[in-house]
């Protein structure tokens, strides 16, 4: 029995050497896989809550990120490059103002005619940041601060998007619902004269997937058709694992003077992503555009893919 092994010992060898080795390749096509999804930053501060396009150029992406931070000397926004396959690039941006410091910021949209230099933001608890980014791209001015229109009591927003559709500033945010209590798509017409919005309806939402502790509306935005584009993502704790997916959730248009919202029957992922969680979403034209897609995964930091892109 002895003789047996010693004389089976090189092939034992190769067996092993030869695992080794596919082990190897693996864990490098992982990584090359895994570049596809470029890292942001590491640790919980940085997760990526919201985001927005600043600038477009050639194989370079300027966006406004914002951070769901609440401590004092923790980040609120900053600017993210994309370059190609690069490293993103970030700087961190100053908030300019004797305003207190917003808390749990949650998402980012530009306002449609500003040349994407003035934006809104919006906290979990439905305050509404109206902020500049000024020309020298190290600072965020204030202008106004507004509440969304009746808020529900337990309401925890996720998502707020604006888009010109038919020549109104239509508005429309969500609460992101969880597990079995359904998202709540909410829009209206924002008056920037007076930072108002009226609120003209309201839909239900859940996703199909993910289904574990599911946060059925992390992100959303609008195309300038009115298309509906939204992320959902599931959300165990701060070391995951996350799950997250794309989905078009229905269609906004202006008919007999109000904003009427057409929700899809049956929504279909147009993306779904495991170990990360998706928690901003911006769209961007083009032929080098696509969905472009942000997480926030806790202790894992952040992260950017183009879904769509190369």
């Amino acid at each position: 029995m002895r003789l047996s092994a010693l004389l089976n010992l090189p092939q034992f060898l190769k067996l092993i050497i030869s695992l080794i080795v596919l082990g190897t390749l693996l864990f490098l096509c992982q990584r090359v896989w895994a570049q596809d999804w470029l890292p942001v930053r590491g640790g919980i501060s940085f997760g990526i809550s919201g985001i927005a396009l600043i600038e477009q150029k050639s194989n370079s992406l300027d966006f406004l990120i914002v951070h769901d931070n609440k401590k004092p000397l923790q980040g609120r926004l900053a600017i993210l490059n994309l370059s190609g396959k690069n490293q993103p690039e970030y700087f961190a941006l100053n908030w300019i103002g004797n305003a207190e410091l917003p808390s749990d910021l949650e998402a980012l949209t530009s306002i449609p005619g500003t040349k994407n230099n003035s934006f809104i933001a919006l906290s979990s608890s439905g305050k509404a940041y109206s902020i500049q980014l000024e020309t020298d791209k190290k600072n965020i001015s204030l202008i106004k601060e507004f509440k969304l229109p009746a808020i529900p009591q337990e309401s925890n927003f996720e998502a707020f998007s604006l888009q010109d559709i038919d020549g109104k500033l239509v508005a429309v945010w969500a609460h992101r619902g969880e597990a079995e209590a359904p998202a709540v798509i909410y829009w209206g017409l924002l008056d920037l004269t007076k930072y108002q919005i009226m609120l003209t309806g309201s839909a239900n939402l859940k996703v199909p997937f993910p289904s574990g502790n599911v946060r059925h509306i992390s992100d959303m935005k609008i195309d300038p058709t009115g298309v509906v584009f939204i992320s959902a993502a599931s959300d165990p704790g701060d070391n995951g694992p996350f799950q997250s997916a794309l989905y078009v959730a229905g269609s906004l248009g202006y008919r007999n003077h109000k904003i009427v919202f057409k929700q899809n029957a049956q929504l279909v992922p147009l993306y779904r992503k495991n170990y990360h969680k998706i928690e901003a979403i911006e769209l961007v034209p083009g032929a080098e555009g696509g969905v472009i897609v942000a997480t926030d995964d806790e202790n894992f930091g952040s992260a950017v893919y183009m879904v769509g892109g190369d």
